[in-house]
């Protein structure tokens, strides 16, 4: 029953963030203004982004695109959108397009099949809203403009479609919570990790670049610099870590999606591997002539580095940017949440939202931060001192009283 009620809170959880995003703006039938731009290609969109400057025309193979993959566009400020696969398929109302349509980039589908290779990386292409992609060697393709409105029809359609994937969803949970159940009742082997400062009577904060990680970091960041936790950066929330000023202890995770400086920031390097031992991540280290230690666990990185934290005796965990809810998992392809329901399981007791750390932390004052004020202070009664005729006259008794003294 506990299993079942989580399942539920995390579906309602999901419609509730469907629903407030789509309400981020209002349903309209214009279509898109005219755009053009240089095409930047790429099947995984993740990949594509670190390519991609202003102003480009991502050209993309993302079904059901996610949120994450969005605001990473965004960032980007790409001047629109190609999919060549369907922005929402109707499997579930997956956010991505809603982000796009609210920060006003126009979203356009390739309905043709093999219009993704026909288009020349790097060429000047030009989208209009009569439905057509003209490039400048010649070739034209039809286009589907998603305005707000389709958005937000396939979206409100794929919704009712949520109890069929809720289903699916639980039985193939429930059918590989049994194979997976070591991870609750037995210790987990996890690397010696030479080198890192013990995690024993300490905090540990897990870094996940998920929707949401710029708002947790800035949050908590008087509590990172307060108690200083163990810093375990899980693929690209090693990449987060780093652009907040704040170096991460160890990085783990499959290495797809964290850069090359991130790796080379001096941190501990930990490779998920699956449960026979494989471990692809590892190829890229060594091309980059980096060591690394192996860790194989059932389930994904966030929930390999929650119980690495939990069975280094961490006293407390702090989660940023993590996977909570049915959306979320469902943005990522699982087909189940088994590993990760049972991680929860066991490492409940010592895991913390990073929301829930920025509600209840006050900031410490330092025994620094009470010496800066009081010469401070000090420094204001001087310039009072020296510039008031009342403090010359006491700057002079001063004086003759420190004569009269120690002559």
């Amino acid at each position: 029953m506990l299993y079942f009620g989580m399942l539920s809170s995390l579906l309602e959880h999901g419609k509730k963030l469907v629903s407030a995003r789509s309400s981020a703006f209002a349903p309209s039938n214009r279509g898109v203004a005219r755009v053009s731009g240089t095409a930047r290609k790429g099947r995984r969109t993740k990949e594509l982004i670190k390519s991609l400057r202003p102003g480009d025309i991502a050209i993309v193979d993302h079904v059901d695109m996610d949120a994450i993959a969005a605001w990473g566009l965004v960032e980007k400020k790409v001047a629109a959108v190609v999919n060549a696969a369907l922005p929402t398929s109707g499997r579930y109302p997956n956010r991505g397009p809603i982000v796009l349509a609210g920060e006003k980039i126009p979203l356009y589908y390739l309905p043709e099949a093999g219009s993704f290779d026909r288009i020349t990386e790097g060429s000047l292409i030009e989208l209009s809203d009569s439905g057509m992609l003209s490039q400048q060697t010649g070739l034209q393709l039809p286009v589907e403009c998603w305005n707000e409105a389709k958005i937000l029809e396939e979206s409100e359609n794929a919704r009712g479609n949520l109890g069929n994937e809720l289903e699916k969803f639980t039985a193939n949970t429930l059918g590989y919570i049994n194979e997976e159940r070591a991870l609750l009742l037995e210790p987990v082997a996890v690397p010696l990790l030479s080198g890192v400062r013990s995690f024993a009577g300490r905090h540990a904060a897990v870094v996940i670049r998920g929707e949401g990680y710029k708002e947790d970091l800035i949050s908590i960041a008087g509590y990172l610099s307060d108690y200083q936790p163990v810093l375990i950066g899980v693929d690209g929330g090693a990449d987060a870590l780093l652009e907040f000023g704040f170096k991460p202890d160890i990085i783990l995770g499959d290495m797809d999606s964290v850069s090359d400086r991130a790796l080379r920031c001096g941190a501990r390097l930990v490779v998920h591997a699956y449960a026979d031992g494989k471990a692809p991540g590892m190829e890229r280290l060594k091309a980059l002539g980096l060591n690394a230690e192996i860790f194989p666990m059932p389930g994904t990185s966030e929930d390999a580095a929650l119980i690495l934290a939990y069975e280094k005796h961490a006293e407390l965990i702090v989660a940023v940017g993590t996977h909570s809810n049915l959306e979320s998992f469902l943005d990522k392809g699982r087909a189940g949440m088994s590993s990760t329901f049972l991680v929860r399981l066991k490492v409940g007791s010592r895991l913390v939202d990073a929301r829930g750390v920025s509600q209840l932390h006050q900031r410490r004052v330092s025994g620094m931060d009470i010496l800066a004020l009081l010469l401070s202070a000090l420094f204001v009664v001087i310039i009072l001192l020296t510039q008031a005729p009342f403090g010359h006259t006491v700057l002079e008794l001063a004086r003759t009283w420190w004569r009269v003294k120690f002559r």
